[in-house]
Parts: structure tokens; C-alpha cells; sequence
């Protein structure tokens, strides 16, 4: 995920850059690429070119130019980007509203407030490239694609989400059920539960044998004697589908 910050002030882009950081520290499943201008002109003309970030960090008033003009082009460009702005000033609140940025944060930047920011833009982005599945960790909210889901285990009440790249993420306590918490990726098709604390994801099944799935990872997922008919009648209908 690209992510471009413009603020003519080097004090106030080495404050943000340093922020992104702590960030990446605290998420590292977060992959960003950061761009960074000072100069709004040389960030207009990538514009034009169409070197497009997923998201902007942009002051609003800079030399020259002003963020919202900024803002205004980017979203004629068509890219969906999600835009936070900062700024010493709240005169342009309205303007920042106007072009659906995420969220308008006011200098000095506190920690929190740019985090909250940032999983808000990062979620928005995510939920565009396809579905994702939120997570309620004890950093705060993350955001994963559905796609790099592997299997989901409830384990004492703590969803232990298994992802493709090999990292775990855990939840904090869950107050509902773990069918309750699992029932928006029940739908999306490629998902089964195959035992009352196991969730996976048929598109990374390595095999069935008997009462337990081997993911892709090597991990053994064990079956409920209840649904050993119907996940192998569900995994072949699944199986039997890609190669149609």
C-alpha cells in the first residue's frame, strides 16, 4: 500500500514520518511504501501522471497551494484514495468534508488520533481491493482481507486468526459467540466451519483425510464427528466448482 505525505513544513513531515513508523512497529502486517513531498507542486504533477497513492496525508495550508486543491485533484483522478488532512487550522473542516477525506486531524498530532486515522483509511482501502474481516486486538482495530485468512481458531474465547504469509493476529475477549463472530464470512462462500472452534478457508486446503484437513501451512484442523458428512460433501462441491 503506497501512501504519500505532502507538508511544506520538514519539522511537521519528519513528526508524521516518525508516526508512521511507531505505527509499523505496533502493526507489522502493515506493508506501506511512503512518498514523501514537500514541495505540493511535484505532488500535483505525479497526479497528473497518474502515480496514484491508496492513501494521503496532506497539510492543508501549504505554500502555493492548499491541500483541499490537492484533494480536489485527486479525487477528479478517480482513484478512490483515502485522504487524512492535518492542519493548524480548523477553517477548512467543511472543505476537507466536501471531498469525503477520512478523517481531519489538528497539529500537534497526538498518537492516537493518527492511529485511529490510519486503520480508518487503511480499512477503507482494504475493503475496496475486496472483503475484509475486522479484527478487535488489543492495539485497536485491524483490518484483514479475507483473502489471506487461513484458517480462524476460538481458543478461550480469543479468536487466533491464522493468515497465509504465516503471522498470526489475536482478538481480544470475545463477549459473542464464536458462530456470531464468524457469520459475515460464512457467507462470502469459501469459508466452512468444521468444528465449533475451527473456521478455514477451502481455497487453502491441502487435503481431507478422515476427521481432520491439512491446510496449506501443514496445520491439522480436526473435524466434529457431527460435520464429517457435510464438510466432505461441501469441500467436494467446492473442489468440483474451480474446475468447471
Amino acid at each position: 500500500m503506497k501512501i504519500a505525505i505532502c507538508d511544506d513544513s520538514i519539522k511537521d513531515l519528519a513528526a508524521i514520518e516518525i508516526l508512521l513508523g511507531k505505527y509499523q512497529e505496533q502493526y507489522p502486517q502493515a506493508d506501506f511504501e511512503v512518498e514523501k513531498y514537500t514541495d505540493p507542486a511535484q505532488l500535483s504533477r505525479q497526479i497528473q501522471k497518474g502515480a496514484l497513492a491508496d492513501i494521503y496525508i496532506l497539510d492543508i495550508l501549504m505554500s502555493g497551494t492548499t491541500g483541499i486543491s490537492l484533494g480536489s485533484q485527486i479525487k477528479n483522478s478517480g482513484s478512490g484514495a483515502a485522504i487524512i488532512y492535518i492542519t493548524s487550522s480548523d477553517d477548512f473542516a467543511l472543505d476537507a468534508y466536501g471531498l469525503h477525506a477520512v478523517r481531519y486531524l489538528l497539529k500537534p498530532i497526538k498518537e492516537g488520533n493518527f492511529f485511529e486515522a490510519l486503520d480508518c483509511a487503511r480499512s477503507s482501502q482494504e475493503r475496496k481491493k475486496g472483503p475484509v474481516y475486522l479484527v478487535k486486538t488489543k492495539q485497536g482495530l485491524v483490518s484483514i482481507p479475507c483473502s489471506k485468512i487461513e484458517y480462524i481458531e476460538n481458543i478461550s474465547r480469543m479468536l487466533n486468526v491464522h493468515l497465509t504469509d504465516g503471522s498470526d493476529i489475536t482478538s481480544i475477549f470475545i463477549r459473542k459467540s464464536f458462530d456470531d463472530e464468524i457469520k459475515a464470512l460464512l457467507q462470502e462462500g469459501n469459508f466452512m466451519q468444521v468444528h465449533k472452534s475451527f473456521l478455514i478457508n477451502l481455497n487453502y486446503v491441502k487435503r481431507l483425510e478422515g476427521s481432520s484437513l491439512t491446510m496449506d501451512s501443514g496445520a491439522a484442523i480436526p473435524i466434529s464427528k457431527k460435520n464429517t458428512a457435510n464438510v466432505k460433501r461441501q469441500y467436494l462441491n467446492f473442489i468440483s466448482e474451480q474446475y468447471k
